[in-house]
């Protein structure tokens, strides 16, 4: 079987070819764009940011892996073929380092590591008037699907009052559940600093504008490793300046890499990291790629599949 990487260039195809050799001895693993390769022959494509179109250029393919646990890259696509399965990429490892990344981003936030930061860059001595407790502070996690939910779960165990928002219900021992936009309100407001998590849908794009992000409390924060379209970075930005959000930590952006001119750079309220949330390595994503292509070669159910009702 023939398998079409796009995941970091021509360079990484070393790489690339090493892990499936490993895991997929049998699969013929090309880089992106090879002359030598008739459409007609790609059976599997395991893809960050295809160009648009390009996927449909494949009359055979079966099935199209993202390299990552988000999907709109893909489905940005207007011309995806219909009816070929797309599946986002959700690893232990993925989970254990989103969970990881949360907790260290909380912690920032909690204990302002920001103005730590700046602080030292300009040599000043400030110390902090009191220190903030895990048990003192309340979380909220927006998205409770296999990334938020283990986040959620990782944050309670280290003493953090947690509670989470989801589209349907959920119950997890531990964390107070709201579903529904009816009862998003009610949640924001409890929350000293939220975490966002949501995968990106039609329902989900511009959901943290200023109106929402005024429900939660004076001096909150925000750790976005959600996707950016969720946040309207301007009116973040004027919260922060009002002194109504008192910090943020964001992981993703529309631009990627971040604009040298963007003012989310120079923003002192604002912690800017680049997309580094979790990122398996090269050889667990092709073991969690040749687990999907066998099930789909073997026509058994395949986990972590596209929902277009549900849009994710």
């Amino acid at each position: 079987m023939l398998v079409m990487i796009k995941s970091g260039g021509a360079q990484a195809m070393p790489a690339w070819r090493e892990a499936f050799a490993n895991a997929l001895p049998e699969a013929d693993v090309r880089c992106w764009g090879d002359p030598g390769v008739p459409p007609e022959a790609v059976r599997y494509a395991l893809v960050w940011e295809p160009e648009r179109g390009a996927l449909a250029r494949f009359p055979n393919l079966r099935m199209v892996i993202s390299t990552g646990a988000g999907l709109d890259h893909v489905l940005a696509d207007a011309h995806y073929p219909h009816g070929v399965p797309l599946a986002r990429m959700i690893l232990p490892e993925t989970r254990d380092g989103m969970a990881e990344f949360v907790a260290m981003g909380t912690l920032m936030l909690m204990r302002d590591m920001g103005t730590v930061a700046r602080n030292q860059a300009a040599r000043r001595w400030q110390t902090m008037p009191f220190t903030p407790l895990a048990r003192r502070t309340r979380v909220g996690v927006m998205g409770l699907g296999a990334l938020g939910l283990h986040a959620a779960r990782y944050l309670a165990g280290m003493g953090f009052e947690v509670s989470g928002w989801s589209r349907s219900p959920k119950s997890i021992a531990g964390v107070a559940s709201y579903h529904a936009m009816a009862n998003l309100p009610v949640f924001l407001r409890r929350a000293d600093i939220l975490v966002n998590l949501l995968p990106q849908t039609a329902d989900t794009v511009g959901l943290l504008n200023r109106q929402r992000l005024s429900m939660l409390p004076r001096g909150a924060r925000l750790l976005n490793a959600g996707r950016a379209g969720h946040v309207v970075h301007e009116d973040l930005l004027a919260l922060l300046d009002e002194g109504h959000l008192g910090g943020a930590l964001l992981d993703v952006f529309e631009a990627e890499p971040l604009p040298p001119g963007s003012p989310l750079w120079t923003h002192p309220g604002v912690i800017v990291t680049p997309h580094c949330a979790a990122t398996p390595s090269r050889a667990d994503r092709a073991h969690r790629a040749a687990q999907l292509i066998r099930l789909a070669e073997a026509g058994a159910p395949v986990p972590d599949l596209y929902v277009p009702a549900r849009g994710y």
